[in-house]
């Protein structure tokens, strides 16, 4: 069964929400702001009129996907209502539009006592709801709901390099987008425009020792990147690589899958692509 019915869960309410009441009172709503799956929007008409700067998105009511970065992202019972993939998408895009010192609020609710397909009481249609827990920091919870605040992956642990030897001190990574398992972000030292480095969130030196779902997590970045990149770049193609090894050339023992961005004229003789790693193998 499929989930086009998730937008039926959006409530027509004449208030602020309860998790946007908490964020307001707790002066956690900064500079610019974007309410993502807005539902009907009346949070964003609310707060709007409070002076705050802020605009919606919604895939079904309001479908201009935003082009800005933003200080402050609101995800308000979202999630509850997609399925796995789906939460993992909105994940992806809500840390590509945050800032690199933004913060994204994620507002979940703790009183389903039923998972799965049901018919919905108003619409008598049939809406999907589950439980959701993120490993992010919960920064208030009662019995109905729980708000996560969530900084990007890059800079919440810069200069640790105990989580990864990417996180030297001395140098920032923009970050590209990120999941629960993966993260990435622009090379320091591209070998063309737009170069990403797509990394696993547990320290792992060998591609082939992460587990079946760490794989899965990383190729669905490599996805997104894809197109963040030819969106951006309007490359003329890519090339995709992992190096495993000394012997393979891997430098930087934290596995990492870099994404370059190819284009018409960037090499005399680009045949054989990622063949040149043995340059007298390139041609064949």
């Amino acid at each position: 069964m499929n989930n086009s019915n998730s937008h039926l869960t959006a409530i027509n309410r004449t208030s602020l929400s309860y998790p946007a009441r908490i964020i307001l009172d707790e002066k956690r709503m900064i500079g610019k702001i974007l309410d993502f799956g807005c539902g009907i929007g009346k949070d964003v008409e609310l707060l709007r009129a409070k002076g705050l700067d802020i605009i919606g998105f919604d895939p079904h009511y309001f479908p201009d996907f935003p082009q800005d970065k933003f200080d402050t992202i609101l995800c308000f019972y979202v999630l509850n209502v997609l399925l796995p993939h789906e939460q993992r998408d909105v994940l992806l895009n809500v840390s590509n539009l945050l800032k690199p010192d933004g913060k994204a609020y994620f507002a979940v609710r703790r009183d389903i006592t039923f998972e799965g397909y049901r018919t919905h009481k108003l619409h008598k249609q049939q809406t999907y709801q589950c439980q959701v827990n993120l490993p992010f920091k919960s920064v208030y919870k009662n019995e109905n709901s729980e708000i996560y605040e969530y900084t990007h992956y890059t800079t919440l642990n810069h200069g640790d390099t105990s989580i990864s030897p990417f996180f030297s001190k001395d140098v920032s990574h923009e970050l590209i987008s990120e999941s629960l398992y993966a993260f990435s972000f622009y090379d320091l030292f591209p070998v063309s425009k737009g170069h990403a480095l797509v990394v696993p969130k547990r320290l792992v030196s060998n591609y082939f020792e992460l587990t079946w779902l760490e794989q899965q997590e990383c190729w669905k970045i490599v996805n997104k990147v894809k197109s963040i990149l030819q969106e951006k770049y309007n490359p003329d193609g890519f090339n995709i690589g992992i190096n495993v090894n000394e012997a393979a050339g891997q430098t930087i023992f934290h596995c990492h899958i870099h994404v370059i961005p190819r284009y018409n004229g960037d090499h005399d003789s680009p045949r054989g692509g990622v063949r040149a790693v043995i340059p007298s193998k390139k041609e064949y």
